[in-house]
């Protein structure tokens, strides 16, 4: 199984996109500094995911995600609350 995940930076609220093969793991090492990308935003919550069976699909899920502001931007009506309540 692959993932495409969001979380949110309880430091800045931003969000950072990001795919990976064991979430948990990839969240852990986001919180405990390990990612380059997001060691000064520490720490994150994990707001979305998807899951796909082929790597290839969540590669493409999260290079849309990332580049086309209109899919993140219907995602983030989507997830309207959870993005409120942070």
């Amino acid at each position: 199984m692959f993932f495409v995940y969001i979380l949110q930076s309880l430091k800045d609220k931003n969000l950072y996109i990001g795919s990976t093969n064991d979430l948990r793991r990839r969240i852990e090492e986001h919180n405990s500094g390990k990612s380059k990308s997001t060691k000064l935003r520490v720490p994150f919550k994990l707001i979305y995911y998807e899951v796909y069976v082929s790597e290839n699909d969540a590669r493409i899920r999260e290079h849309n995600l990332k580049l086309n502001a209109r899919a993140l931007g219907q995602l983030k009506r989507r997830l309207a609350n959870a993005l409120l309540n942070n």
